[in-house]
């Protein structure tokens, strides 16, 4: 487990690690100063190195760099450019998204239950302990992502940002990625004049897509240079579109600028710039949870009327509008213009639904209306005690929540307990193996 000191000795520093906390680090002490470590689990004795330790911070923050007792839960990280001991015998910073590596994926879900439960408890006074569902468990939690978003180098190499860093670290390989995406194997390529790519390749194996976005600063035709060379070496089968960086424009060069994915017997399109779940199984998984404790709990009807919000390109929406029958009625609602746009596409025909672009809480504030059930999936930042207050004012009978962040979801289960609301079922799901991520999924109802 050994990695080589840095040159700067004064920022090492040999730690015992406590508890797990919330955004994947575990918690140490250095005389009376709080320490934010990266790559280390609890109980493990470790060398670290300082990455911020301002002398009047209220904490500090470091990554691991030697291993000197390690826990029975750690082992060989299976991403190299990730490996943060593996970083440090080159005197450099590992990438960011695969932080919980180091750890056997039992262990991952025991730390991410643990994370929940300490958020529950101290946002939201709930003593509630929720066992991490894994997904498509292949026993090392790799070749999940159907999405993925690298940095360029200065020298056109693909690579990805260390944590809390603008410096962009060269990658020639992708683990936690589909096949479909690895055999495209973008490292090999070129991208000079490209600040960043995205590629979307589908679960269901339909085309995949590359998103480019050129340089900043590079002249009109310089810029069309760039992105012709760009996309000149991609193969053919794969559709390619670049972002314009004076009108934030998506614009086509090859194929179509949108990716086809289906889940449980429904299709979307999504564009290029719009959101879809990361996770191959995520979307049937979200779907599955979220709709079966409404269908159990007796809130979803023939002609009921349910809401969608946060809706991004569909997902919950084509299950529900299907749930209610052409006599219900189903809001939508996304912010994201371009996601909204899919979503009108997917649901075209529809009549039943009505999707609305804007901003949740002003939407429900200009048009308020009763409601039988609805879900919500808001962004990383949750719902907020705004919008939960309008729910609660359109009279649901069950509200499912389905959250990505566990101190956002807490935060706001608290706020709907206030209200006189309780949660009824918790699952949460292990869609991030590898990282510190999960997903939660949650039955509201009002209190008896």
């Amino acid at each position: 487990m050994k990695g080589t000191p840095l040159n700067d000795s004064s920022q090492l520093l040999t730690l015992t690690l406590g508890p797990v906390a919330h955004g994947g680090h575990t918690v140490a002490r250095h005389d009376s100063r709080v320490v934010f470590v990266r790559h280390g689990l609890p109980g493990e004795v470790v060398t670290v190195r300082l990455t911020e330790s301002e002398p009047s911070a209220r904490f500090w923050r470091a990554d691991v760099v030697d291993v000197l007792e390690a826990s029975p839960d750690r082992r060989e990280h299976p991403w190299p450019e990730a490996d943060a001991l593996r970083a440090a015998r080159r005197g450099a910073a590992p990438v960011g998204g695969a932080e919980f590596g180091h750890a056997t994926l039992q262990a991952q879900r025991q730390l991410k239950s643990a994370v929940l439960g300490e958020q529950l408890r101290r946002l939201a006074g709930l003593d509630r302990e929720t066992e991490v569902e894994g997904v498509d468990d292949d026993g090392l939690g790799l070749h999940w992502r159907t999405r993925m978003a690298f940095a360029v180098t200065q020298d056109g190499r693909l690579g990805m940002h260390a944590h809390r860093s603008e410096e962009v670290i060269p990658v020639r390989s992708m683990p936690l990625a589909t096949g479909a995406i690895e055999d495209l194997a973008l490292w090999d390529l070129r991208w000079d004049g490209i600040a960043r790519l995205e590629v979307a390749a589908p679960a269901n194996g339909s085309e995949p897509l590359v998103v480019l976005w050129p340089r900043e600063g590079l002249p009109a035709k310089e810029r069309g240079k760039a992105l012709s060379r760009a996309v000149a070496q991609l193969p053919e089968g794969v559709s390619v579109s670049s972002m314009d960086p004076e009108t934030s424009q998506l614009l086509r060069w090859r194929g179509r600028s949108w990716v086809k994915e289906s889940v449980a017997g429904f299709e979307y399109r999504v564009t290029g710039e719009g959101f879809w779940q990361i996770h191959r199984k995520a979307p049937e998984t979200l779907m599955s949870a979220a709709m079966g404790f409404l269908q159990d709990g007796g809130f979803l009807r023939e002609g009921a009327s349910v809401a969608d919000l946060y809706a991004g390109a569909g997902l919950f929406t084509a299950p529900l509008a299907s749930a209610v029958g052409p006599a219900g009625a189903v809001l939508s609602v996304e912010g994201s213009p371009g996601t909204s746009r899919d979503a009108r596409k997917n649901l075209h025909g529809q009549r039943q639904v009505e999707i609305v672009q804007g901003k949740v809480e002003r939407v429900l504030r200009a048009r308020p209306r009763r409601l039988d059930a609805l879900i919500l999936d808001p962004p990383r930042a949750g719902a907020g005690k705004t919008v939960v207050q309008q729910l609660v004012r359109s009279g649901p009978g069950g509200i499912a929540y389905v959250s990505c962040d566990p101190a956002s979801f807490a935060r706001d289960i608290g706020f709907f307990q206030d209200l006189g609301w309780e949660m009824r079922q918790l699952r949460a799901f292990d869609l991030y193996p590898n990282t510190h991520h999960l997903e939660t999924v949650t039955l509201l109802t009002p209190s008896a």
